[in-house]
């Protein structure tokens, strides 16, 4: 898997994808976006990935777009930007339903459309040096293409405050708002990410994937006979499956299950 802008590396059952523009504080263009796409989309098809980790190289996680990208955004039709900002979007959608756990390892500052990358992944370790920042509204701009994934990370209220005053915020803050799900010292980092990757790849992998699309699914649904339903063909097709019936049959007769062979 060779990209213009990321680097992937394999470990066992985990990827790492790292953001590999650190002269421009890996802010993206045109083809990071397009590498961003198609390694998530490639690593979500691969039966022997488990789980992947989203990373930066250099000083920073991600800095949000890329200045000589914006100076061309300049010149767009109204046309050429809803292309282009699609793209956009498609990437964090890339991301966010990919159906692999995805771990932000967030080793630097994270800003603008930086933040949509790390509201997209579904669990953020962070170091407790970092800051965030929703940079938009200063640019005359606003963070719309990342907003579905920053409100479901912030919540609605916090994201009504820093949309609009633009404010950086230390990782304390986004650790107590639930955008940063573990804060650690930067030496402790990479031990945090291994462990949580490794407690990933010691679950049922398709239980794992089931699991992540059922939070998409039913976050924010009423809680009505349709719900109720669902969830309910939902744990009885598991229960018939390959994993499921294994799951439950080693553990009665106290063996590894066929996936941790």
């Amino acid at each position: 898997m060779n990209y213009e802008t990321l680097t992937v590396e394999f470990a066992g059952h985990v990827a790492t994808v790292t953001l590999n523009r650190p002269d421009v504080r890996n802010a993206f263009n045109e083809a990071m976006i397009a590498d961003i796409s198609a390694a998530f989309t490639a690593l979500g098809a691969r039966n022997d990935v488990r789980a992947i980790v989203l990373a930066g190289n250099g000083k920073a996680f991600c800095a949000g777009a890329d200045l000589n990208w914006m100076r061309k955004m300049a010149g767009y039709s109204n046309e050429e930007n809803h292309a282009d900002a699609l793209r956009l979007a498609q990437m964090l959608s890339a991301i966010y339903r990919c159906p692999k756990p995805v771990i932000a390892r967030v080793h630097g500052d994270a800003y603008a459309g930086g933040m949509g990358l790390v509201c997209a992944a579904d669990i953020v370790v962070a170091a407790d040096t970092v800051n965030f920042c929703l940079s938009e509204a200063r640019l005359g701009l606003m963070p719309a293409t990342i907003a579905p994934y920053v409100i479901r990370a912030l919540g609605e209220q916090a994201a009504r405050r820093y949309f609009v005053t633009a404010e950086a915020f230390d990782c304390a803050t986004a650790l107590r708002l639930g955008l940063v799900s573990e804060a650690v010292s930067a030496s402790e980092l990479d031990a945090t990410v291994q462990r949580i990757a490794d407690t990933l790849c010691a679950n049922s992998p398709n239980a794992v994937r089931e699991c992540k699309q059922l939070v998409q699914d039913i976050a924010g649904t009423a809680i009505d006979d349709a719900l109720i339903d669902d969830t309910a063909q939902r744990i009885a097709r598991i229960r018939a499956s390959d994993e499921g019936r294994d799951g439950v049959s080693s553990f009665l007769e106290k063996r590894t299950p066929g996936w941790r062979a």
